[in-house]
């Protein structure tokens, strides 16, 4: 393992020279806006792995069914399409990972899973922050996972494999395998094998940064980060120490937040990803944990200090008029589906639609803000099943119906047991701790705001019943919700693709010319 340097010029010079290209061939034919409202901001909200049945489950958690979560009621709905393609070709790949993904929306080009940036053939694309910070837009990157993952980092960074986060190199994390199991040639633009920490910390996409991931960070990024005038809230570590360890660094805090002012600003709250609600709740008050900021302080935080930057002070009033293009991702409701753990998935939606509502009231007030609500994929296949029944994915023969008054309805268990595996269906569950135990088939249950006082979460009396398919992404469409200038442009079946040029066309009012 060894540090890979690379010089501060040569990373400006490069994310300059990206930016400025696609720029230059992207403002080209002017686009009639379906709106007469000015355009000023575009905020974009993902869920990490949020389907439509996470959505749906989470509002009949906490609204009850006859409710809304915030999200819903956004005036514009649609659909996204999230596939990938294969790498080194056009052909689909069903099931898209998060870097493709964001990858898809970031620079509007399929890509190959673990691909950030670059297209299929490993060819840097230019992301829509590049060319909004180009353009003189202020630019803010939020996230509840490091900053450095798969969703924030194909907005500001290029890398032809997303585990190239630093803060030191390998090429087993940083190029990819051919099929004889050898390490492809480095590429000859060597931002692509550059750690995305590294590039994050020179290039300045970016000019407001929260989220988690101090350890993949140096004391030499913090020293090129406040060169180019971050406030960088906590401490990146000891310069005099070859490895920086928790007690080096110091995670930045949601005090050390309220109080930031800079005109740019970077505040990683963890070493790792920020602390699951759930979990955060249950430690005691004095927890460092409990230190960290929600996503929804984050957010609101990054549009005070963009929508501050933006109408000037000591900031360039030659760009003044310029607004502000902020991406904020929830990215806990993916990894908890991972591990197929619905009750914290759920408080995790909740968490993220709580910053969505932070930003609809800000559009609100503001009136020429774009605010745009979706996901990258869904996670594990998350279902709601009916009450007092289970999933029958590796039955022998599907359950006897035996509610004939309702051919539509298993309203009754058929089996005696639940959890029963048949090996003869079923290969068994190969994701996760405690894949082999029968019993984890069996749904998870949840009160809801209309069952009665008594009735108590994991018992057979709640209403909603959950269960999984899968520990991974699935290849369902994701729902789309948008509210003010533009945003009936997104309540479409869309592919993931198309957002960049629909998000393109609302800051700068013209098309790209690639798309």
């Amino acid at each position: 393992m060894r540090r890979r340097p690379l010089k501060t010029l040569t990373v400006l010079a490069i994310a300059a020279s990206t930016a400025a290209g696609t720029a230059a061939t992207a403002n080209s034919a002017p686009q009639q806006s379906d709106s007469r409202q000015d355009i000023r901001n575009v905020i974009y909200l993902l869920g990490d792995g949020m389907g439509r049945t996470h959505v749906t489950a989470a509002r009949d958690r906490f609204m009850g069914p006859g409710g809304k979560l915030t999200m819903e009621t956004l005036p514009h709905t649609g659909a996204v399409a999230t596939y990938a393609v294969e790498k080194n070709s056009a052909k689909p790949a069903l099931v898209t990972d998060s870097a493709s993904s964001a990858t898809a929306w970031a620079s509007g080009v399929k890509t190959y899973n673990a691909a950030i940036g670059v297209d299929a053939y490993e060819k840097k694309v230019a992301t829509l922050m590049e060319q909004a910070h180009a353009a003189g837009f202020a630019t803010g990157n939020v996230s509840t996972a490091e900053v450095t993952d798969a969703t924030p980092a194909a907005q500001f960074s290029h890398a032809l494999l997303r585990g190239c986060q630093g803060p030191t190199y390998s090429d087993a994390a940083c190029l990819p395998k051919k099929e004889d199991g050898s390490y492809e040639q480095a590429p000859a633009d060597k931002t692509l094998v550059t750690p995305i920490a590294e590039q994050i910390a020179r290039n300045g996409t970016a000019d407001v940064i929260l989220g988690g991931g101090l350890a993949r960070f140096e004391p030499d990024d913090q020293k090129a980060l406040q060169a180019q005038g971050y406030q960088v809230l906590g401490s990146f570590g000891d310069p005099k120490l070859p490895a920086q360890t928790a007690a080096s660094q110091k995670a930045a805090t949601k005090a050390d937040l309220d109080k930031a002012n800079g005109k740019k600003v970077i505040g990683l709250f963890n070493r790792g990803n920020l602390t699951v609600e759930h979990n955060k709740a249950a430690l005691p008050a004095d927890a460092p944990q409990k230190q960290e900021p929600t996503l929804a302080d984050m957010t609101r935080k990054s549009i005070q200090l963009l929508n501050e930057r933006k109408q000037g002070g000591s900031y360039d009033r030659g760009k003044s008029k310029k607004g502000f293009f902020l991406q904020v991702e929830g990215a806990q409701i993916d990894k908890r589906s991972h591990a197929n753990d619905a009750s914290q998935a759920l408080d995790e939606i909740k968490a993220f639609d709580d910053a969505v509502k932070a930003a609809y009231e800000f559009a609100k007030k503001d009136g020429h803000t774009l605010v745009i609500v979706t996901a990258d994929h869904e996670c594990a296949g998350f279902n709601i099943i009916e009450k007092g029944t289970y999933t029958n994915a590796e039955a022998v023969a599907p359950p006897s119906n035996t509610d004939g008054g309702n051919p539509a309805n298993n309203s009754v268990p058929s089996r005696s047991s639940s959890g029963a595996k048949d090996p003869a269906r079923s290969s068994g569950i190969v994701n996760g701790t405690g894949s082999g135990d029968a019993k984890n088939f069996g749904p998870a249950t949840f009160r809801t705001p209309d069952d009665p006082a008594g009735v108590k979460d994991g018992s057979p009396e709640a209403s909603l019943w959950l269960t999984y398919l899968s520990g991974n992404h699935t290849g369902a469409d994701v729902p789309i919700y948008a509210y003010g200038p533009n945003g009936g442009a997104f309540a479409a079946s869309q592919n993931n693709t198309e957002l960049y040029g629909k998000m393109y066309r609302s800051l700068f009012g013209r098309s790209p010319q690639q798309h």
